[in-house]
């Protein structure tokens, strides 16, 4: 068994000493390792003689006596100061002298004399490595540069009883982390626990909270779908790829050089106080993985692929973004030229921006390496930072639009373009201009020459808005993508996608969903899921039985029973008390919860509910607030976010850390690329589908110490709709087949026939856009909207039904070429004169009048139930991967006549959902009472409303007047009332609701009487 566990150690140090691993063999006895030190000075010394010996002598004689003595003390200032990994790539000055105590390979092979010091390393693997000076135990691995240890290894083997679980062990209770080298960024950067078939790591020793990572492929190999763990190795140990791909000499020195970072966070503590906080970040396997493999097949085949990288949440997108940024803009090819000119990170998170200048800092300090076109910035900063060659530029995709006719000749100049979030914009007009700021025109007019020399000829000598427009579509030899997405729709996948032998698009990488989750970097949002319906019944109040619209009318129902205050109020006390009894207690007392709401209205009445019930209770230890948009109006009153908040809008998501706030109900807003790990539930109360329901609910993903678990209480979603919206993420996206750009033609026929508009027509609005100078023009604009008068006039005498086809074709016609645009290059000039055609002609085309239906005074909500479903796990199934189907063709919709039934069939429709299931407890007395109340106030009633302010008029004068009123009404309705008197939460519920609205009507029919 002995003979098992040590062979494993030498089969590791064998292959790391071999001329494939690039390692010396040391002895630890052999060395001149200090413990009080951490490092062997003498080693560290011998190289800087050997690389720097004219700075090494100036150094002596500037100190005189104990030049070794000096340089030590000045090498720990500065570690203390600032860390060994800043030490490592920047080095230290003293008295003027610049040393570097490790040698980093350069990104160009043409500095002999740079690659000459970098082979000068001291690069020593050094078995049972005895760290400490006071007992006698031994780390069973360490690898040194120049004297210093840097990576740390305990390895365990199966055969003997133990296993990386030992080894973690190991490193958390029998490593003191006072040991200089312990301490943090001291000395050792990271720490691996290594069994035969599993990797953990950390970059910190702190004992019982010392936080280990997998560091492990994935069941079948990073960037393939699979679990946590590792692959088969018919050729060797499980764990072999950790030694053969990452440890490797060349490898782990790029790691530290260019991957490696300390991350510096502020975050609130639960007092509320601001504190700083240090990570060493190192790269997990995956993203090693996916940056090296980019690298690789752009090195090999230079400028102008696409890729798609489908990284789950909690894939580390941030930091994978910025590694690969910055490795893009130093790789060179077999000639020693750089591939590209700049890098163009296509972003709208903040976050990001702060990271990747961070991040890239610490691994370059080069002045203006990073330019952030942010908010504060204008289009113009973008295109001043493309014209002078910036090499990382960090912007957004809406400033294209703006300067894309004024880059200057990109002519042999080539661009690596990284999307964060990739999703259907990049299919959009600002995508576009994009491409046509940074296309190589002469490489497009190459292109057009060979099938077409004489339209190409003309568009040399013709620089018109039409050319410009056709040389920037398809792809391009001097532009590359990089897409970075957790869920890829099919028009993503096959713009930015591998195709395959078959046909089939896919990602180039992929870190799954399930990955990250049986790794645990995140949590899976539906283990605890839950889910309640709304039963209700609905009667007339009007005599009359109007005839209305069918759909528009079920619509505006459901709007009501949505919004009415029966619902929210039944959904509120679930939800707080809900809350208050699984939220609260989870993450050590720190849990918050989401409230996702169907409209900025629903979200102002919810917050207003909110705050009503937890005073209402006298509950101290809750407080929610609000995200929405813009201004909404309710009952006459307008309502901001800010103004609900009593906060500025830049300071909802750090009060919203705070521990004084623990709910926040959003309409839209935070529902996508909102960050905080203390969100533990979320209440759904909006219909989710798809890709916005894996987005929505993973909001609640994000660890954190403390985090076990999450909880999802749905009001609209059945566990099934929630289970086929997650099932296409779970492992790997796919998408059937490419698009056929052949249907834009059937379309343009398709639409021809309808004989609204010919050749002359279009030729003449395309003329006057391009003479338009953008429509800037105001004469000229309006020449361009009289030209569509004719083809508007045919239009309107079209039937409905007809007008709805056609309407839907060139919709249909628009939204294609916009995609198929940007995959291909179709240098067809007619098509796309017909595209700006048609673009103008949807916007000017007659909205098709709706009838608005408002039932709010017609209708009353006479029976209300919430119905508990069940809570249940949501289980994806692995393995099962469905495949997005392409749509081929543009046909045009056919929609049926709009149905009118009278408003009695139309709620017996409704009713009829709910048969059987309402009891007397279940009616709802609110409407009648509050209109009953606030009907014909007395001149006593209004006067009393006049006289005094709302808390004295609700606390001492209105209850009163509200009983007298209910038992009055109770006396002739036998029944209806007895759960008002019942239950006395409804009954104050509905007074203070009904004293809420008297005082707001006697208050202003007696100030609109003076």
């Amino acid at each position: 068994m002995e003979d098992n566990e040590k062979r494993f150690e030498q089969d590791i140090e064998t292959w790391l000493t071999s001329a494939e691993g690039g390692w010396t063999k040391a002895k630890f006895q052999e060395l001149n390792y200090e413990a009080t030190k951490g490092l062997d000075l003498e080693l560290l010394i011998q190289f800087i003689k050997e690389t720097q010996a004219k700075k090494w002598a100036r150094y002596e004689k500037m100190v005189g006596s104990d030049p070794v003595g000096n340089f030590y003390k000045r090498f720990e200032q500065e570690v203390s100061q600032h860390g060994i990994l800043h030490v490592l790539r920047k080095g230290i000055k003293d008295r003027g002298v610049q040393f570097k105590v490790i040698q980093f390979r350069p990104s160009s092979a043409l500095n002999e004399e740079i690659n000459k010091d970098y082979q000068a390393n001291k690069t020593q693997v050094i078995r049972q490595f005895a760290y400490s000076s006071h007992n006698h135990n031994t780390l069973d691995m360490v690898l040194s540069v120049n004297g210093i240890p840097l990576v740390a290894l305990e390895l365990k083997n199966q055969f003997k009883g133990q296993s990386v679980e030992h080894a973690k062990k190991q490193l958390m209770f029998d490593r003191d982390s006072k040991e200089a080298i312990f301490q943090f960024n001291h000395r050792v950067l990271v720490y691996f626990a290594v069994d035969l078939n599993q990797a953990w790591m950390t970059t910190k020793l702190s004992g019982s909270k010392t936080f280990f990572l997998p560091f492990n492929q994935g069941s079948n190999g990073a960037g393939n779908v699979g679990g946590a763990g590792n692959p088969e190795n018919s050729e060797g140990y499980q764990t072999a790829y950790l030694w053969e791909r990452v440890l490797q000499k060349d490898a782990l020195l790029d790691i530290l050089q260019r991957f490696i970072n300390l991350e510096i966070k502020y975050e609130k503590d639960l007092a509320g106080k601001t504190v700083e906080k240090r990570n060493m970040i190192f790269p997990r396997y995956h993203q090693l993985d996916v940056v090296k493999k980019l690298v690789a097949d752009t090195k090999q085949k230079g400028s102008g692929q696409h890729y798609l990288i489908q990284h789950s949440a909690g894939s580390g997108k941030s930091n994978s973004i910025a590694w690969l940024s910055y490795h893009l803009q130093k790789l060179h090819n077999d000639k020693n030229e750089p591939i590209f000119n700049s890098v163009i990170i296509v972003t709208d998170r903040t976050v990001l921006d702060r990271q990747l200048q961070q991040t890239i800092t610490s691994f370059d300090a080069t002045t203006g390496l990073v330019e952030t076109i942010g908010d504060n910035k204008s289009s113009k900063d973008l295109l001043k930072a493309i014209n002078d060659g910036k090499q990382i530029i960090i912007t957004t995709l809406q400033k294209f639009p703006v300067i894309y006719q004024d880059v200057e000749s990109t002519t042999g100049k080539r661009f690596a373009i990284i999307v964060d979030e990739a999703h259907s914009s990049q299919t959009g007009s600002a995508s576009q201009k994009l491409k046509i700021a940074l296309s190589d025109r002469e490489e497009a007019l190459k292109e057009w020459e060979e099938f077409d020399e004489e339209a190409s000829s003309k568009a040399r000598d013709n620089e018109d808005e039409l050319n410009n427009t056709l040389l920037g579509q398809g792809r391009h030899e001097n532009i590359s993508f990089y897409a970075f997405t957790a869920t890829p729709k099919a028009k993503t996948l096959e713009l930015f996608g591998q195709r395959t032998l078959d046909g089939k698009f896919q990602p180039f990488h992929v870190y799954s969903m399930r990955q990250a989750i049986e790794e645990g970097f995140i949590l899976d949002v539906l283990q605890n899921y839950m889910t309640y319906h709304t039963a209700y019944q609905i009667s007339k109040l009007v005599p009359d039985d109007p005839k209305l619209p069918t759909s528009q009318a079920k619509r505006a129902i459901a709007r009501y029973a949505d919004l009415h205050p029966y619902n929210l109020a039944q959904k509120t006390e679930v939800m707080v008390e809900v809350f208050r009894e699984k939220t609260r207690h989870a993450i050590g007392g720190r849990g918050k919860a989401m409230v996702v709401t169907s409209s900025r209205l629903a979200a102002v009445r919810y917050m207003k509910e909110f705050k009503r019930y937890i005073s209402e209770k006298g509950y101290t230890d809750m407080d929610a607030l609000v995200a929405f948009s813009g201004e909404i109006t309710d009952n006459g009153e307008e309502y901001t976010e800010p103004k609900m908040n009593g906060l500025k809008e830049n300071q909802l998501k750090e009060a919203f850390t705070t521990p004084q706030y623990n709910v926040l109900i959003v309409a839209e807003k935070y529902q996508t690329g909102f960050d905080e790990p203390q969100l533990h539930t979320m209440f759904v109360d909006k219909k989710l589908r798809g890709v916005k329901a894996v987005q929505t609910l993973s909001r609640l993903n994000r660890t954190m110490q403390g985090k076990v678990d999450t909880f999802v209480l749905d009001f609209k979603n059945s566990a099934e709709e929630i289970r086929e919206a997650f099932q296409p993420f779970y492992e790997k996206s796919m998408l059937d087949q490419a698009i056929d750009p052949n249907i834009l033609y059937d379309a343009k026929e398709k639409i021809r026939k309808y004989h609204l508009y010919n050749d002359d027509d279009v030729d003449k609005v395309v003329s006057l856009y391009q003479s338009s100078s953008h429509l800037q023009d105001e004469k000229m604009l309006g020449r361009l909207t009289n030209s569509f008068h004719p083809i508007i006039e045919r239009y309107s005498q079209l039937e409905d039904t007809v007008k709805y086809e056609f309407r839907t074709l060139l919709r249909g016609f628009r939204e294609k070429y916009n995609y198929i645009s940007q995959l291909v290059r179709l240098f067809d000039k007619e098509l796309l004169s017909e595209y700006l055609f048609i673009n103008y002609l949807i916007s000017l085309l007659p909205k098709n009048s709706q009838e608005v239906i408002d039932i709010s005074d017609k209708v009353r909500m006479n029976y209300y139930k919430l119905i508990y479903d069940n809570e249940e796990s949501i289980t994806l199934v692995e393995g099962e991967n469905p495949e997005y189907k392409q749509q081929q063709g543009i046909n045009p919709s056919v929609k049926p006549p709009e149905e009118k039934d009278t408003l009695t069939e139309i709620l017996n429709k409704i009713n009829s959902q709910f048969p059987e299931v309402f009891t007397d407890d279940d009616q709802v007395v609110l409407d009648m009472i509050v209109k009953q109340v606030v009907q014909n106030p007395s001149e006593r009633q209004r006067s009393i409303a006049k006289s005094n302010d709302y808390a004295m008029f609700k606390k001492s004068l209105f209850p009163k007047e509200f009983e007298d009123l209910v038992i009055s009404l109770s006396e002739t309705s036998e029944g209806t009332f007895e759960k008002l008197f019942s239950n006395e939460e409804i009954f104050k519920f509905i007074m203070a609701t009904s004293a809420q609205e008297a005082y707001k009507k006697w208050r202003s029919n007696a100030e609109s009487t003076k």
